[in-house]
């Protein structure tokens, strides 16, 4: 286990799991919610400079030694935050989620995403703890046979994806349908409205919905059937009990009984009022019948591939590979998922290039690499002295070093 702190170095013990631990053996983490002690539940790679774990698990005070457990998140500003839930109220979620997704008919739901995501940790393992149904683990779009394999000879399942994943489907498997999925869900990130009618064709029997949330809201705020509406940011109505409200710059934040009851930050301990709203990170408006409508993300934080990802943090961990300044700018990719273009200053070496794919690979997942690394001789700058992404984008003196091939 990697990156943890000693429980005998705590002011009391907490269990620790990497998803490398759950993956092998899933009664892991069926065994750490039975018992009453808190646990954390954790990325073996989590891109994090060494101790931060450790300090963050110490700062939990012992009020929450029971009955808690906690993810890990980027949370809403793009730092890294060590979010902690009440699993009575993970739970409660877990039932109004059954209902209003009408789960009553699904018998097993198919694993495509990391369990420490907090979408699929609730929405599908607690949810196949609480109802008595099968958990399908799969190696993803990392196994396309496997997957097509397990599709194919399904019945009344239900599948999980994120948006940048409806686009992948008819590239892996062309025109099949798969009638046995009569549930899909879509999370983390733009929901792939834009592929609506394609997936209606692949799963003929499929219920589709766009869920809206984050591991603050411990995951759900919103849901909304794919065609009660014809646009991609509509989240739909919140669910019951929560309330959705707006700052005068348009930020959205929640109160929810079901969210987070504190998290851990670079501030320390941060616990939150059952009365508070807490910030999403996202820019939203209310629209008619009580639906809503994001019009943006904070700047360098998004969602690619169901992952936050905070340019920022990415950078700060590269700092070791590279000693000159750093730049990104935004653009979307083939299938539609935001991601960044990593800029370095001065021109840089294919050794230097290297030495950053090298700390790429250690601590973040595919998600967070940034499509391309390039160099220029200048970063052009705004008049705040802060990088200026719209000249770099299409700086002509750019050098391009590597690229994702997917």
């Amino acid at each position: 286990m990697a990156d943890v702190c000693n429980p005998c170095d705590r002011r009391w013990q907490m269990r620790v799991l990497t998803d490398d631990e759950v993956n092998a053996d899933l009664t892991l983490l069926d065994q750490a919610w039975s018992e009453p002690e808190t646990f954390a539940f954790l990325p073996r790679k989590h891109g994090l400079a060494t101790g931060w774990i450790e300090h963050a698990l110490e700062a939990i005070p012992p009020q929450m030694s029971q009955g808690h457990f906690a993810l890990l998140t980027s949370g809403s500003t793009g730092l890294p935050k060590l979010v902690v839930g009440a699993r009575a109220r993970a739970e409660a979620i877990v039932e109004v989620l059954h209902t209003l997704q009408a789960s009553g008919p699904v018998a097993r739901s198919f694993l495509m995403l990391p369990l420490t995501y907090c979408y699929a940790f609730v929405n599908q393992w607690l949810w196949a703890r609480r109802h008595g149904r099968e958990l399908v683990q799969t190696r993803g779009f990392a196994d396309p046979q496997q997957l097509e394999t397990l599709l194919d000879r399904t019945a009344e399942a239900m599948l999980c994806l994120v948006g940048g994943q409806a686009a992948m489907l008819p590239k892996l498997f062309g025109d099949r349908t798969f009638s046995g999925i009569i549930r899909l869900h879509f999370a983390g990130g733009r929901f792939p409205q834009e592929h609506l009618d394609r997936l209606e064709r692949m799963f003929p029997e499929a219920a589709i919905f766009n869920n809206y949330g984050c591991a603050e809201a411990m995951p759900r705020l919103t849901l909304r059937p794919a065609r009660a509406s014809d646009s991609a940011l509509n989240i739909g109505t919140p669910l019951p009990g929560i309330e959705l409200a707006t700052t005068g710059s348009g930020e959205l934040s929640f109160r929810s009984p079901y969210a987070a009851v504190g998290f851990v930050d670079g501030d320390g301990w941060q616990g939150v009022r059952s009365d508070a709203f807490v910030a999403t990170g996202d820019f939203a408006a209310r629209a008619e019948r009580g639906q809503w409508i994001l019009s943006g993300r904070a700047n360098e934080v998004f969602k690619r591939y169901g992952e936050k990802i905070a340019i920022p943090q990415i950078l700060e961990r590269l700092l070791p590979a590279w000693p000159g300044q750093m730049a990104s700018y935004q653009e979307v990719d083939r299938s539609g998922e935001q991601g960044f273009v990593l800029v370095l200053c001065p021109v840089a070496t294919e050794v230097q290039v290297h030495a950053i794919l090298r700390l790429l690979r250690a601590h973040f997942t595919r998600s967070h690499w940034p499509l391309r690394i390039e160099s220029v001789p200048a970063i052009p700058l705004l008049a705040n002295g802060k990088p200026n992404p719209g000249v770099l984008r299409n700086d002509p003196s750019k050098t391009m070093h590597w690229h994702q091939r997917v």
